[in-house]
């Protein structure tokens, strides 16, 4: 029995979609003051869209991956550092499902339909690249001591769970340690300062000799043995984030030109929404985030069909339009947070207006990873038809 509400596929996004509004109101003085939303991340939990993929067999929803980037977008839309904050949530859950056993998948799934969350501890400072690790799960009798530093752990500051990518021994395969937020050793702590997304609290997890039991251990490694869309749903809710900035970016320039900027002279018209330059700018902008939406779209059910019918082909083709939404997403967004100011003129900096928040947030999400390697793996499908590489990045 589900503690929060099982929600068909309409009633998600439309869900979503009040609750994104509901976010908007609040979005700029969040930035402007750095205040976290624990609130409201804590109605997103207990609206049950934080359980919509479990699957229907542990009682929950389990809705596809195109309902779960809807979701993403119009909730980013409202506030994009919300968006993200749970995005490792609905990622490990995925994970568990690949890779945690029966046991595993019985113990953690119900906590998420009783509307716990889960965090993440990934990456690391101070390696040569962002898939290089240094923290280790070591032997301890009949269980396991976790030992590391991770940065940029998202959602770890309001997660129940923190699942932690590490080591299984010395130099050993990586492996997911599901941790406590509230286990001896952890220590979770707010240092994110950063250009945009700035109340997303992807901030430092210090994990000082957790004891962790076989039981809570799920092999990561093996996620990319075979086929998967692992990757491809990870980075189709990042592109959904980017299409949600791009959308409010726009209605927020159409907002100010049509309320409170001043036409330029030369256009000789008496509102600045008649200026066609401003007309013609909009229409591109318009033009550009229809395409990136479009994109976002057909790449989510290019998941769903990989996830019905998974094989080397459906993972590819999905793997492909996820990039190529990824791609567009990253452009469209920071390119319309930036050229919003453009059409809205010279008050729309001014900085009560909180408008720069949108291109500071597309520009310090867009950088999670290169898109510019997303594209070198589409030319290299279009030119020769190689499949593009397993690394949950892609």
């Amino acid at each position: 029995m589900s503690d929060v509400p099982v929600l068909t596929g309409p009633d998600a996004v439309a869900l979503a979609a009040e609750l994104g509004a509901e976010f908007a109101k609040g979005a700029a003085d969040r930035d402007r003051d750095k205040i976290l939303p624990r609130e409201q991340v804590g109605k997103l939990a207990a609206s049950g869209l934080l359980a919509i993929t479990v699957p229907t067999g542990f009682g929950g929803a389990g809705l596809p991956a195109s309902i779960v980037a809807e979701v993403f977008r119009l909730i980013s839309k409202g506030d994009p550092n919300i968006g993200q904050i749970p995005h490792s949530h609905v990622v490990f859950i995925n994970q568990l499902l690949l890779q945690g056993t029966r046991d595993q998948q019985a113990r953690i799934l119900p906590e998420i339909l009783a509307g716990k969350t889960l965090g993440n501890a990934q990456s690391e400072r101070g390696t040569k690249h962002i898939r290089e690790y240094t923290t280790t799960l070591r032997r301890d009798g009949d269980a396991w001591r976790l030992t590391g530093t991770k940065f940029y752990c998202t959602g770890a500051l309001f997660a129940d769970w923190i699942p932690t990518l590490a080591h299984l021994g010395e130099d050993g395969p990586l492996h997911v340690a599901w941790v406590r937020h509230d286990d001896d050793g952890v220590e979770v702590v707010d240092d994110w300062d950063a250009l945009g997304q700035r109340t997303t609290a992807s901030g430092t997890v210090r994990l000082t000799d957790v004891l962790v039991t076989d039981d809570l251990i799920t092999d990561f490694s093996a996620t990319f043995d075979g086929p998967t869309t692992y990757g491809a749903f990870a980075q189709l809710l990042h592109a959904a984030i980017d299409a949600g900035i791009a959308r409010a970016a726009l209605e927020d320039a159409a907002e100010f030109v049509t309320t409170k900027s001043r036409p330029h002279p030369d256009a000789g018209v008496e509102r600045a929404a008649d200026d066609p330059l401003v007309v013609h700018a909009f229409g591109e902008m318009e033009l550009a985030v229809r395409g990136a939406e479009a994109l976002l779209a057909e790449a989510g059910r290019a998941v769903d069909r990989a996830d019905a019918d998974l094989d080397d082909t459906s993972a590819a083709a999905a793997t492909l339009a996820v990039a190529a939404a990824r791609a567009a997403t990253t452009k469209t967004s920071v390119d319309v947070a930036s050229r919003l100011f453009e059409v809205a003129g010279t008050r729309s900096v001014v900085a009560k207006e909180s408008l720069d928040r949108h291109w500071r947030n597309a520009r310090t999400h867009t950088l999670h990873d290169p898109a510019s390697w997303k594209v070198q793996h589409l030319g290299r499908w279009a030119v020769e038809g190689t499949l593009p590489p397993r690394t949950g990045q892609l």
